[in-house]
């Protein structure tokens, strides 16, 4: 019988226990591995179902809507920038010399032809009058005593006929008498419009200046041009709008208007307006252009019966040369840039988009005219653009175009052509 030891029995109890552990690693690594694997697979088999059935489902058609091109009669209008000037402008001047001795208007007013301004002292002009009308008087009475002695002797025949020397000597003296007269008649006219030039007149209507002399101050009405300056009137009802246009533009005016009835319809706006509120017509344009700038001066008439327009302000004016015309207009999101040239995506019958090359007018209403490159007929692409893309299919929902609320239509678009501003024909 054998007897173990205690530490023979420790030892013994230890062996057992690694025996067993190293009985439960591989079963551990076998199940870890048998997981993984299980994982891996089953991912792989779900990337392989997931792809097969992505690939097996075709994208959905895109959806667009579509339309008609509007057809409507349009005016074009081309836009210049130019500043108003008076219609007319006079310097006022003295036409006699003296002292001021009232003012008839105040700075700023509104004066209608012939109405006083300024006196200059008549009191000398009156003098210098009276004394031109007393020598009327003494040229009339000595032409009355010429004319008598004249007479007196021109029906004297036989021994009391006179000499023919003496007959003529009274002649001329009655022909001297009548070329006094009318000279002192003529420095009474001189003096009475001295007298007259004394009280200095509007001599057109419009706005009047504020004054250069006051009341006290001595003016001078020698060497005409060079004459003391009292104030300047403007004439602003009508006024004048002046621009400058190009060769260019100058030619398709003319062109445009040939054959047409009537002068041309301008309208201007003000810097801080958005409606084109003034209105006239184009009433001069220059003999020749300009070389160094290539432009030619042009005059438009504007009506401005309360006198708001002032020379020297600012404006931006459309000119109607090109009468009314037919016009496609589409959304102006329709026009689209393909690198150099402009297109509108349309539809055909078999719902493949097609890429038109068009060329685009100016925005009526925040609708774009397009002058050429579209029909009536054609289907034009207005919404869901991305999606649109040429060559591809769509399925196409009818839809319409409407023009912009008046007040949600900005006078001008960022990329304006030549022909800068249209309007519906009315």
């Amino acid at each position: 019988m054998t007897i173990q030891t205690p530490l023979d029995t420790f030892q013994t109890l230890i062996g057992e226990k690694e025996s067993q552990r190293n009985v439960r690693r591989p079963r551990r690594k076998m199940l870890m591995f048998t997981g993984l694997a299980t994982a891996v697979l089953a991912g792989i088999g779900f990337q392989v179902l997931d792809g097969g059935s992505a690939a097996a489902a075709p994208p959905p058609v895109p959806v667009v809507t579509t339309a008609s091109p509007i057809v409507r009669e349009v005016t074009e209008w081309d836009d210049y920038i130019g500043r108003f000037a008076p219609s007319e402008m006079v310097e006022v001047r003295p036409r006699v010399s003296g002292a001021v001795t009232a003012i008839h208007f105040r700075d700023g007013d509104f004066v209608r032809k012939g109405q006083p301004l300024f006196t200059v002292d008549p009191r000398p002009y009156r003098a210098a009058l009276d004394e031109a009308r007393a020598n009327v008087a003494a040229a009339q009475s000595a032409l009355a005593l010429a004319q008598s002695d004249y007479d007196r002797v021109a029906g004297l025949t036989g021994d009391e006929a006179m000499a023919e020397s003496e007959v003529e000597q009274l002649q001329a003296r009655v022909r001297s008498a009548r070329a006094a007269l009318a000279a002192a008649r003529a420095r009474a006219d001189q003096r009475a419009l001295d007298v007259e030039f004394a009280t200095v007149r509007a001599p057109i209507s419009g706005q009047i200046s504020d004054r250069r002399i006051d009341v006290g101050n001595l003016v001078s009405g020698e060497n005409g041009a060079g004459a003391t300056l009292l104030t300047t009137i403007n004439a602003v009802d009508p006024i004048y709008f002046t621009f400058d246009a190009s060769e260019a533009l100058y030619l398709k005016t003319h062109r445009q208007a040939d054959g047409s009835e009537g002068e041309a319809r301008v309208q201007v706006r003000l810097q801080d307006e958005a409606d084109y509120r003034w209105e006239g017509t184009l009433d001069f344009t220059d003999n020749a252009l300009d070389p160094n700038s290539g432009t030619i001066r042009t005059r438009a008439l504007i009506r401005n019966p309360e006198g708001f327009l002032r020379p020297g302000m600012f404006g931006d004016m459309r000119l109607a040369d090109g009468g009314t015309a037919k016009a496609l207009l589409v959304p102006d999101a329709a026009v689209q840039s393909d690198q150099a040239r402009k297109i509108v995506l349309t539809v055909g019958k078999d719902d493949v988009v097609t890429a038109k090359p068009v060329e685009p007018g100016p925005l009526v209403r925040g609708l774009r005219v397009i002058r050429s490159g579209l029909s009536p007929s054609d289907r034009v692409v207005i919404s869901n653009y991305a999606a649109a893309v040429a060559g591809s299919k769509v399925d196409s929902k009818a839809g319409r175009i409407a023009f912009a609320p008046v007040d949600a239509a900005g006078p001008h678009a960022p990329d304006e052509p030549v022909a800068a501003q249209a309007t519906i024909a009315e």
